[in-house]
């Protein structure tokens, strides 16, 4: 077994500092002398070793998983020692943690033979060097084989190298039914772009932390998969949960999972409330000023802060007067969406965190929000800044919740207050006015629903609301039977008895 010594004398700036057999009390002491510079240029050599030595685990690990898949059986590398799996073998041998142990045998595998491993398209194209490669070899290799150089050549950490991975995913097949000739052109198409993807974010690497690196792996993925983010954007919406629970002390816990839109409301909330605490802007207004200093200076911790916060919304939530709430302006969350040509981008992107989202979820909170047009140059660069587009008013909220009592989807029990205000004569396309015969009640799901699922609904003078399904069929979208009660639509019930003599 090597020493702390023999494996100080690797490192240039120990080299020589640290006498043998020297133990972890010994060398801390020399560390500690070290002067500043000393001390960094330390980390800097130690890092370079740990990050070779990682590659090389890398390697072992993926030769190791080869040797282990389940068609070997119990014949396999890991099983025939006693493991189900390579990575229950890396677990024990390394004493990490069962996600960090699957991350190794993950990378290890992609390392060595990623084509391979996923059976994408570009698995039977050769690997080439930048020695060998023509000039413009980043639109002949495979993407994966990018990321695989970047690896090796110490651009990224196998932390950074799987981030880019997992957030870039594989790129979409061409639609079922295109011709070949279309195919191999789609193909070539999504081999290209991928593999520019995985050079950019390759350089964002030493910029970026692995969590901020991931996320916009995702982002740059939904960003040239539009189609595809819109499904992924779904399917974690339907992973939205929420559950509590009481521990073995009796404290009530939670858990909750996020859809990628509500998560990110709540972050604008959070975010709003605590800046002061996590290094937020200056304040030059003497009232701000003292309520962030007042923050500041509170004695509760930020998860404490963040709890009572949290409380306080679900107070004033279930408080709050009905009239007021339907007035109230959806807060916080702001969507940046391109257009060119009058046509918007099929995804939009939050203004803080930069998440995709699918255009359909911009399309629904323009219904609620209003649009804030800004013209911008080939740089991104804004230059005029137009008016926001005129909302509900409050008391047009409260009209619609007067005539509708609700969400008006066909068997939906949801009330007013739950509601967001839809526009049957959407803006951008229809040039649609903010009028209670234009508008209609929906809870948000089913707002959402109308827009993914690409129902829309008409509306002719005052007539009943249609709804129309993508396969042509049509419902009418009746408002609640007491209020159609109340306003006359339909005649009383006979009284039951007749009144006594």
């Amino acid at each position: 077994m090597r020493t702390l010594d023999a494996i100080a004398a690797l490192i240039p700036t120990l080299a020589g500092r640290i006498g043998a057999g020297a133990g972890a009390s010994e060398v801390q002491a020399v560390v500690e002398g070290l002067a500043d510079d000393a001390a960094v240029a330390a980390l800097e050599e130690i890092s370079e070793h740990v990050r070779l030595l990682d590659q090389l685990r890398l390697i072992v690990t993926g030769v190791i998983a080869g040797r282990s898949t389940r068609e070997a059986g119990h014949g396999g590398l890991a099983q025939s020692r006693g493991y189900p799996s390579t990575v229950s073998l890396v677990q024990q041998l390394t004493g990490v943690t069962k996600t960090e142990a699957a991350r190794q045998v993950r990378v290890g595998e992609a390392l060595l033979d990623d084509g391979a491993a996923v059976g994408g398209v570009e698995a039977e194209l050769p690997d080439r060097t930048p020695d060998d490669a023509a000039p413009d070899a980043l639109t002949t290799r495979d993407w994966r084989q990018v990321l695989r150089e970047g690896l090796r050549s110490g651009a990224v950490t196998s932390a950074q190298f799987d981030a880019i991975r997992r957030g870039l995913g594989d790129p979409p097949p061409a639609p079922d039914g295109c011709p070949d000739a279309d195919r191999a052109a789609h193909d070539q198409a999504t081999r290209d772009a991928w593999a520019h993807a995985a050079e950019q974010l390759i350089d964002e690497a030493g910029r970026r932390t692995v969590e901020e690196l991931a996320a916009a792996a995702r982002t740059v993925r939904d960003l040239l998969d539009p189609d595809g983010a819109e499904a992924r954007f779904l399917a974690r919406y339907e992973k939205r949960a929420f559950r509590t629970w009481f521990d073995q002390d009796g404290v009530r816990r939670a858990s909750i999972a996020f859809d990628d839109e509500g998560g990110a409301y709540l972050d604008t909330i959070f975010n709003a409330a605590l800046r002061p605490r996590r290094g937020g802007p200056r304040f030059v207004d003497t009232t701000e000023k003292a309520s962030a200093a007042d923050l500041s200076a509170d004695p509760r911790t930020n998860d404490q802060l963040s709890y009572d916060l949290l409380l306080d919304l679900i107070r004033a939530g279930a408080l709050a007067d009905p009239a007021a709430v339907f007035g109230t302006r959806q807060a916080g969350l702001r969507l940046v969406q391109v257009t060119g040509d009058g046509a918007p981008a099929r995804v939009a992107v939050t203004e803080d965190g930069l998440t995709a989202l699918p255009a359909t979820v911009a399309e629904r909170r323009v219904c609620d929000t209003g649009t804030l047009p800004v013209t911008v140059d080939a740089s991104g660069n804004p230059l005029d800044v137009g008016r926001e587009s005129r909302l509900f008013t409050p008391t047009q909220r409260v009209g619609l919740a007067v005539r509708d009592g609700g969400c008006r989807w066909t068997g939906c029990d949801r009330p007013a207050s739950y509601c967001e205000a839809h526009h049957i004569d959407e803006w951008a396309r229809d040039d649609g006015h903010t009028n209670i015969d234009r508008g209609i009640l929906l809870c948000r799901f089913h707002h959402m629903q109308l827009h993914h699922g690409r129902w829309h609904i008409t509306r002719h003078g005052k007539h009943d609301f249609i709804l129309h399904h993508p396969s042509g069929e049509q419902n009418v979208l009746h408002p609640r039977l007491p209020l159609k009660y109340a306003w006359g639509d339909i005649d009383p019930p006979p009284k039951r008895f007749h009144p006594a003599a």
